[in-house]
């Protein structure tokens, strides 16, 4: 059952858009407490996701969130995307990945640069189950995204693309890749082309798949590039404008990633609030303790301050209004408050958030991550940096 209604957000006053997107939050909660909380640490421990589960998210129409009805979407907005991804996270941040990058990233780039054709072709698979992968970094092209050296090359029918994509998230369960490839290396970044790579096409093959500190569900591989030949109607947007493609859609990306920290940081309190209520020391709940409960205030406090940054982040995206400095300060403080918030939790749980019986160790163990993909906290701060000063 789609946990999206069916009316348009136009027809609606700002109060009954706001108990949509309260249901809409509730709704998604509701089923990762029920479906996706027993299976968390098997899932962990088996670094995949639960059979079934990509498949459960495509009928609740979580993974063509802003794909239009006509489309088989569920015609809903970026910042629902927004709030599905902050409430899966609570539960558990590698599911939340695999929704943010079907909707920020993939579903984003299509609905952007996409011919009518493309979206006709293509989204209706991702809504419908096919996840999407992004495929820009390389092994010497994290930060520095354009010293990319996959080769784009034309051919008769279309292009071939050779080279070699690093730390890939998706790229196991993938069916549809948007892949960046430089058509024009003599020309720098502004050669770099963005494409459409279907799964199985030959000469495309995902390697290795990393085993990772956190997020482990999400599989995160290497993606080859030997001879691939895909058509000339697979290239999204217009050859040489896959830098602006990358950097519009990362700024989208990286609200995203505050979202999923923000559900990352909410789920680790609460439940060190259980844990801190039910735990007895010296006679009494741990809750009673000054220490105890002043850490459970700050951490709250600071969970309300990057919910509000993210809530801005998104409106702003949804309106139309400039945001990118807002995305970079939400990317580079939510994943900060992620990661003290996950470090308290484990604390307050004592020697039992050490060790894997419990939640705490898993919430920080995701939480590392918020500090590195889709921009570094340093990448951020460059970005903050130049846009505040007006440079």
């Amino acid at each position: 059952m789609p946990v999206f209604g069916a009316m348009d957000a136009r027809s609606l006053s700002v109060t009954e858009l706001a108990e949509e997107e309260r249901l809409l939050q509730a709704n998604v909660r509701r089923f990762a407490a029920e479906v996706i909380g027993p299976q968390v640490r098997a899932m962990d421990e088996a670094e995949a996701y639960a059979p079934g589960l990509l498949s459960k998210l495509a009928e609740l129409g979580l993974l063509g969130i802003e794909v239009p009805e006509e489309l088989g979407g569920a015609g809903g907005s970026f910042f629902e995307a927004i709030l599905a991804v902050e409430a899966l996270s609570e539960m558990d941040a590698s599911v939340g990945l695999v929704v943010d990058i079907q909707n920020t990233l993939c579903v984003n780039a299509l609905l952007r640069w996409g011919t009518e054709e493309q979206k006709r072709r293509w989204l209706p698979r991702l809504a419908g189950g096919t996840v999407c992968s992004y495929a820009l970094s390389e092994a010497e092209s994290g930060s520095d995204a354009f010293a990319m050296k996959t080769r784009a090359r034309k051919t008769e029918v279309g292009y071939r693309l050779d080279g070699r994509k690093m730390w890939i998230s998706n790229a196991r369960e993938a069916g549809l890749f948007l892949a960046f490839a430089n058509l024009d290396p003599d020309a720098g970044y502004r050669g770099i082309t963005a494409f459409v790579v279907e799964a199985g096409t030959p000469g495309l093959t995902v390697g290795k798949k990393e085993q990772k500190l956190g997020i482990r569900a999400s599989s995160t591989c290497e993606v080859l590039f030997d001879g691939c030949e895909i058509p000339a109607d697979h290239l999204l947007g217009e050859e040489g404008k896959g830098y602006k493609i990358a950097i519009e859609v990362l700024n989208e990306g990286r609200i995203g990633i505050g979202a999923q920290m923000l559900g990352l940081a909410q789920g680790a309190w609460n439940h060190a609030t259980k844990y801190a209520k039910e735990r007895k020391q010296f006679g009494k709940a741990i809750a009673e303790f000054q220490a105890v409960r002043f850490s459970l205030a700050q951490m709250a406090t600071e969970i309300e301050a990057a919910r509000l940054m993210v809530y801005n982040a998104a409106r702003r995206k949804d309106a139309g209004l400039p945001f990118v400095t807002e995305a970079a300060m939400t990317k580079l403080f939510v994943s900060q408050v992620a990661e003290r918030v996950a470090s308290q939790c484990v604390e307050i749980f004592g020697g039992n958030g050490y060790v894997r019986d419990y939640p705490a160790e898993k919430y920080y163990r995701d939480a590392k991550v918020g500090k590195i993909y889709e921009g570094t906290s340093n990448m951020q701060l460059m970005t903050i940096g130049k846009l505040v000063l007006g440079e």
